[in-house]
């Protein structure tokens, strides 16, 4: 029997042992945590014959297994994944092993340093609308391997596969070829991990690559840099046809109040109700994968009149004593909070901080000074954006610890200053206080609810 190991117990792992399970290998699952916490987990899927071994890793002692997978929070280059690769093990992510189990059904391929979560719901939405099988997966909705289990016999039930797919899926899923392949955006992110720019920008581009058609955000200052690097491809433009690096009928854009696809108009942008000309920007994209996937406007209209948005980003939770808050929680770098912070009216209070990244912050201090009339700071980044602010003269701000203070704070201080929102987006991840910017979110919703109650 074929042996596969699975490195990491989150959903993307444990749908992979299950796919795995399902067509006969035997599967073992390990998983650096020892939480006692996961012994209920452990034990179901020992039930269903899925060996399960916490505080431990690959042992390359014992008998090497056949295929390796590697959950999306396992760097492609640690030693394990690694040694794995040197020793010959075919080592692959989960993104990758349901690519060859649904390589059939014909993929749209969501990357983008931000806007990639909205624009691939707002997809899988109008596609819905359309009547068509066609699930978002990834780092939305399912696991992506979770669909070759919902179909197990039958994978052709899917119509199209919607997957947003980040640069930590794309480096492990060397054959994965969408039949339409989108990028959002491109800034700096995830260095960390990735090292350099170019790597980075070459991991998302490889996907592209591989799509049978192409479909970049023209506005994006990097991308459109990178325009000749792409000559089959379509762009978008908020600002009308002459912004596109193509011929205009190749193109999807904003005319006069107007969506344009491929030379034809689609809907007027009123009919969506997101904040800010970033989501114009993801409706572009949406509309374009529609129209080359045979969807007709009047389909496309109709969901995006329906659609509310995403969760954690610039989504409305509350207005309460004339004040309405704002969940950004997904904005987990400056980029993504200087877009929440352009959405929303002048001035706002903004909570900020968590757990910092590297990057440029001048753009976003330079939006903070144009739209807060205050900022309050949490987390581990709260000295070192306090700092910052203080750098640029910007001296609003002050210094708590945790949600559950900023919360009520930040409407005392709306109400000094006039201002009619408090905006949390952190521009940092999560994990000196959380687990996931959906549990900082969720929380942050928690607490304004009360608020609002009390």
């Amino acid at each position: 029997m074929q042996q596969a190991h699975i490195i990491g117990l989150g959903r993307s792992g444990i749908a992979a042992a299950r796919v795995l399970k399902q067509q006969g290998w035997q599967v073992e699952l390990s998983d650096r945590a020892t939480q006692t916490s996961l012994d209920a987990l452990r034990d179901s899927l020992q039930q269903d014959g899925i060996t399960v071994s916490l505080g431990a890793s690959l042992d390359f002692n014992a008998p090497h297994p056949d295929l390796l997978v590697v959950s999306p929070g396992v760097p492609w280059d640690s030693p394990t994944v690694l040694q794995a690769r040197d020793a010959g093990i075919d080592t692959l992510g989960e993104m990758e092993l349901a690519w060859r189990q649904l390589h059939a059904t014909p993929w749209v391929g969501i990357t983008g340093t931000n806007g990639k979560t909205t624009t691939t719901a707002l997809t899988a939405a109008i596609f819905h609308q359309a009547g068509l099988n066609a699930p978002a997966c990834g780092n939305i909705g399912h696991a992506a391997c979770e669909l070759a289990l919902i179909n197990p016999n039958n994978p052709q039930d899917l119509d199209w596969v919607i997957a947003e797919i980040s640069s930590y899926q794309i480096e492990a899923a060397a054959t994965l070829a969408p039949r339409i392949g989108l990028w959002t955006t491109f800034t700096p992110d995830h260095l960390a991990r990735h090292y350099t720019l170019e790597n980075y920008y070459g991991i998302k581009a490889s996907l592209l690559a591989r799509s049978q058609s192409q479909i970049f955000n023209g506005d994006d200052p990097y991308l459109r840099d990178r325009a000749s690097d792409w000559p089959r491809a379509h762009w978008t433009s908020v600002t009308g046809p002459a912004a596109l690096p193509c011929d205009p009928d190749q193109g999807i854009y904003l005319k006069k109040g107007e969506v344009i696809a491929f030379g034809e108009r689609v809907m007027e942008i009123a009919d969506l109700k997101m904040l800010g000309d970033h989501n114009q920007q993801n409706l572009l994209m949406a509309v374009g994968a529609a129209r080359l996937a045979g969807i007709e406007p009047e389909a496309i209209a109709a969901a995006v009149r329906e659609f509310p948005g995403v969760p954690h980003r610039l989504e409305y939770l509350c207005t309460h004593q004339g004040v309405t808050f704002i969940n950004d929680s997904k904005a987990t770098n400056y980029d993504a909070s200087l877009v929440g912070l352009t959405a929303v009216p002048t001035p706002t209070i903004l909570i900020a901080g968590g757990d910092p990244k590297a990057g440029d912050d001048q753009a976003w201090l330079g939006a903070i000074a144009a739209k807060a009339a205050a900022v309050v700071l949490i987390g581990d980044a709260a000295s070192q954006f306090a700092a910052r602010l203080a750098e640029v003269g910007y001296t609003q701000f002050e210094q708590l610890e945790t949600l559950d203070q900023a919360v009520p704070r930040s409407l005392e201080l709306a109400h000094h200053h006039g201002a009619s929102t408090v905006l949390l987006s952190p521009a940092c991840a999560s994990f000196d206080q959380y687990t996931s910017f959906e549990q900082r979110g969720d929380h942050f919703r928690q607490l304004c609810t009360q608020l609002a109650d009390a």
